[in-house]
């Protein structure tokens, strides 16, 4: 098992993971009659927000809109990260160039041009990331959408 790392490493393995290009996330949302859904999808991190495109249908994005809270989780099972957030905001994928260039050019496709996709923006409240259990101790990363670092 190697060493655990400290938070300020943690850290910034995970923004170096959700900077990447053609980052992925497991997106878990629930119906308002509380039914579990889960789904992957392109992430984009953009000015410290969780950007996710989808058609504005799709069932995650209704969940998302109803509820205004998401679970997201980035990396493999023994090198995790968990991102409780908040929807900030919805923009179609044709509205907002401060979206639509930067989730382009790091996601694996542009969803602009797309009918009936949106950008949901997502505000993390909490982060956690651990790879073993050496690292359980001090998983919390943000804490009330501030860092502890």
């Amino acid at each position: 098992m190697p060493e655990p790392r400290d938070r300020a490493t943690r850290k910034a393995d995970l923004l170096a993971v959700l900077t990447a290009p053609a980052a992925d996330v497991w997106v878990a949302t629930a119906s308002p009659e509380a039914a579990p859904y889960l789904v992957p999808l392109s992430l984009a991190w953009i000015d410290d927000r969780a950007v996710i495109a989808l058609e504005e249908r799709s069932v995650t994005a209704r969940n998302i809109a109803a509820s205004g809270v998401t679970r997201l989780a980035v990396g493999p099972t023994r090198d995790v990260a968990l991102i409780d957030a908040v929807l900030e905001r919805s923009a179609g994928v044709d509205d907002d160039d401060s979206l639509g260039e930067p989730y382009a050019a790091q996601a694996d496709w542009d969803p602009r041009g797309a009918a009936g996709y949106v950008f949901l923006v997502l505000r993390p409240t909490r982060i956690q990331a651990w790879r073993e259990s050496n690292e359980l101790a001090g998983r919390v990363l943000m804490r009330d959408g501030a860092w502890l670092i």
